[in-house]
């Protein structure tokens, strides 16, 4: 049962930074969403946090708080690496889970993950926020307009701060592929799951990029193969980058200013081949004003999966994530990238 209360779910949540912090703001603008419990290896971080959020128990054991009767669900915000056996875990104990992206480490422990969520019966799903927001909705009502579509371009390039530390010899967790991380699987997947709600799954894959010193990728750029279209992604670690999304059709272009965090979207006609003299397409505005939190929709949208009792989301797929995963799989595949976990099981 829901908390005894009809309409809510009581969530514990694992992981104690940052991304934590603005899912929990979101998800608060959500009257369904209650926060029952924290999990952290340490009491003080666990009661720090708690603290801070206002939220009433701490867990320093996760099987603990997943088998405890005072949560229905976990956000798990860990790194990637603990991805998957925290969501087995979770979910052998009943437990909904919202899951960060990347999903996991790899297409392997994916499948394990969502033959977890069938097998015990609860709601899983990947918090990758853009896909579930107003704007990205209207994208997809818009696309129609473009006519044929031709080809699908993103970029995400992030110089990071902690590249830094790096280049001074350093090697923090994001550079470390026994964390399974990299520029792909940190920032490169806002690129590739919207393409993959929009598209499907691409015909071919070409990857090329720069691996540093530790074993991760700095950065890349991958050509997609679609029927009668072509799709390449940016995305970087160590330098930035300001060009939008685009997705060009025949009879048009959908612009959107980031793909991560989508704040504008645009569409611009093809003008008539020939044009009056001085002419120029007028963008229109086909975004859509919001005062939600950005990160409202992809709690929102698990709420509604976990109380309607549903294993999945409509658009944050089982097999969409899925899909994502096994397509990183190919790009690190070809840029030589490997995890422990890739060994593992």
């Amino acid at each position: 049962m829901m908390n005894g209360e009809r309409g809510k779910v009581r969530f514990g949540v694992v992981g104690t930074n940052f991304i934590t912090d603005w899912v929990i703001a979101g998800a608060r603008q959500d009257e369904r969403f209650e926060l029952a419990a924290v999990y952290s290896r340490t009491q003080g971080t666990a009661a720090a946090f708690a603290e801070k959020h206002r939220i009433p128990h701490t867990f320093t054991s996760l099987e603990e708080m997943a088998g405890s009767p005072l949560i229905d669900a976990v956000y798990i915000a860990s790194p990637n690496f603990l991805h998957a056996s925290q969501s087995l875990l979770c979910m052998q104990h009943g437990k909904a889970v919202l899951c960060e992206k990347p999903f996991a480490s790899n297409a392997r422990e994916a499948r394990q993950m969502i033959e977890a969520s069938h097998k015990y019966r609860v709601a899983l799903m990947e918090a990758m926020k853009p896909t579930l927001t107003p704007n990205f909705l209207s994208v997809k009502e818009n696309l129609g307009r473009l006519g044929v579509i031709r080809r699908y371009f993103s970029s995400y390039c992030q110089y990071s701060s902690r590249y830094d530390r790096f280049k001074e010899g350093v090697v923090l967790n994001a550079f470390r592929p026994e964390f399974a991380n990299g520029a792909m699987m940190d920032i490169g997947v806002y690129t590739v799951y919207p393409m993959v709600v929009l598209f499907g799954r691409p015909l071919k894959i070409e990857a090329s990029g720069i691996v540093l010193s530790s074993g991760v990728d700095g950065q890349g750029a991958v050509n997609f193969l679609y029927e009668g279209m072509t799709a390449t992604a940016l995305y970087s670690k160590i330098a930035n980058s300001f060009l939008p999304t685009e997705i060009q059709g025949e009879e048009g272009t959908i612009t959107l200013d980031r793909v991560n965090r989508i704040g504008k979207v645009t569409y611009t006609p093809r003008l008539p081949s020939a044009p009056g003299k001085g002419s120029q397409p007028i963008a229109e505005d086909i975004g859509v004003a919001t005062e939600k939190d950005e990160y409202y929709y992809e709690v929102a949208e698990f709420i509604d999966v976990v109380l309607s009792g549903r294993r999945e989301s409509s658009v944050n797929t089982h097999e969409r994530s899925l899909m994502v995963m096994e397509i990183i799989d190919e790009i690190r595949r070809q840029l030589k990238v490997a995890y422990p976990a890739d060994s593992a099981g």
